[in-house]
């Protein structure tokens, strides 16, 4: 039978009685067969217990020796839920053993709290395998070259899984979590939201990439790069369902384009609330000022989305680009502190209370006027469009957070997203 690896997310893992049924479902698994390679993360709410308990601890204070600290206490979180899942399916009758990323080894870089995958030595996951064990590794996690805990940022279970999953050339990673698959929008905005049965690897690297939270991007880029078959499906099905059955379930990300998914124009909206701009006001019109400022932001390990310069006027121009709100308030500081200066002290300016929706769907290709649609539609309920990006299979609109909700529904709306496929 197949290699399969397994993911479960805090809520799958969120008492005794749900790490009961995770071994249940995983022993079902073995059971029939297969190898099983287990990746789980922490208790549902346990990484934000300890790093509160930190913070309290460190108030203020803020060095990068506390990053490394951060990193390991974090990293205790999925240590023990991978220990209890390893107790409940030996007391399933199952051989099991749990390893943390420093004991497989899971190298990654020295970038604590971001740390990014470099290699995984597969030789000790195989050779329990090939002793019929169930291997449990636990997720978000490695080790530098210096010994070092280092974690992978927040949702990074899902990317330890699938990289574990390529290195062990699985024949496919399912992915569990509280939803029991990809839908069209999040049902909690949009009710008449539908579950994809597939979706294609880009327009899930899109939605991925775009806000939508069922998987983590580094995940889905992981996963492009190996080709690994991913599958999105839901942990509070019965334990006990058909594994026939299991293996069909939930959302398909492929990496093949058929004609049915050529029907749908756009296959989903996504969105993100995190979202913060940051414009600053009469800055010099010439070469390297873009990478002056966006460079110096980088360095800080802060990520840019979109990027707008308008048109310049007596040699001067506005530059506006959008952060993470979690790093909004430092990267004004460092712009202030790096930056500015050089420029002659422009003004910036800085708003948070913005939002990002996006059109996914890889059906823009090949038809025109879509963007064009999605304008007219969101133009017909007052929103007004602070800044657009666009590429083949999407397009991008940033609004005021307070019209995120009423946008996605009258887009959903708008290209007939509660249909049902053909």
């Amino acid at each position: 039978m197949a290699l399969i690896v397994h993911k479960y997310g805090g809520t799958s893992m969120g008492s005794t009685e749900r790490i009961q049924n995770v071994a249940r479902r995983v022993a079902k698994w073995a059971r029939a067969g297969h190898q099983m390679v287990v990746v789980p993360s922490a208790m549902s709410g346990e990484t934000n217990r300890l790093l509160g308990l930190a913070k309290e601890l460190a108030g203020s204070a803020h060095s990068d020796a506390h990053l490394r600290e951060l990193d390991a206490l974090a990293a205790t979180g999925e240590q023990a839920s991978s220990a209890l899942l390893t107790i409940a399916l030996q007391a399933e009758g199952m051989q099991a053993v749990s390893y943390a990323g420093w004991q497989v080894p899971v190298r990654t870089n020295s970038a604590f709290t971001k740390a990014r995958i470099e290699s995984i030595d597969d030789v000790r996951v195989r050779h329990d395998l090939a002793q019929g064990k169930v291997v449990i590794i636990t997720g978000f996690q490695g080790v530098d070259l210096e010994g070092h805990i280092t974690t992978l940022g927040r949702g990074g279970s899902d990317t330890s899984a699938v990289a574990v999953a390529a290195a062990l050339k699985a024949a496919e990673c399912l992915i569990y979590t509280d939803v029991d698959g990809v839908y069209t929008t999040d049902p909690r905005v949009v009710p008449e939201a539908r579950r994809l049965h597939t979706v294609s690897f880009e327009e899930m690297l899109e939605m991925a990439s775009l806000g939508s939270k069922v998987l983590q991007i580094r995940s889905v880029e992981f996963a492009g790069k190996y080709r690994v078959p991913l599958r999105v499906l839901s942990s509070f099905t019965p334990w006990d369902i058909d594994i026939k059955e299991e293996a069909k379930s939930g959302t398909l990300i492929t990496f093949e384009e058929d004609e049915q998914m050529e029907q749908a124009i756009v296959s989903g909206i996504a969105f993100t609330r995190d979202e913060a701009k940051i414009s600053i006001i009469g800055v010099p019109d010439k070469p390297g000022i873009a990478h002056k400022i966006l460079g110096t932001v980088a360095e800080a390990n802060i990520e840019v989305d979109m990027i707008i310069q308008n048109i310049s006027k007596g040699g001067l121009t506005d530059f506006s680009f959008t952060v993470n709100r979690n790093d909004h308030a430092r990267a004004i500081d460092m712009l202030k502190a790096k930056v500015l200066p050089e420029l002659g002290n422009p003004e910036v300016l800085g708003d948070a209370k913005i939002c990002k929706v996006s059109i996914v769907g890889i059906g823009m290709r090949s038809h025109v006027g879509v963007a064009s649609k999605m304008f007219a539609s969101l133009s017909a309920e007052g929103i007004n469009i602070q800044m657009i990006s666009t590429s083949e299979i999407k397009t991008s609109v940033v609004i005021d957070e307070k019209y995120l909700e009423l946008a996605v529904r009258a887009l959903h709306k708008a290209f007939e997203l509660e249909q049902n496929q053909a």
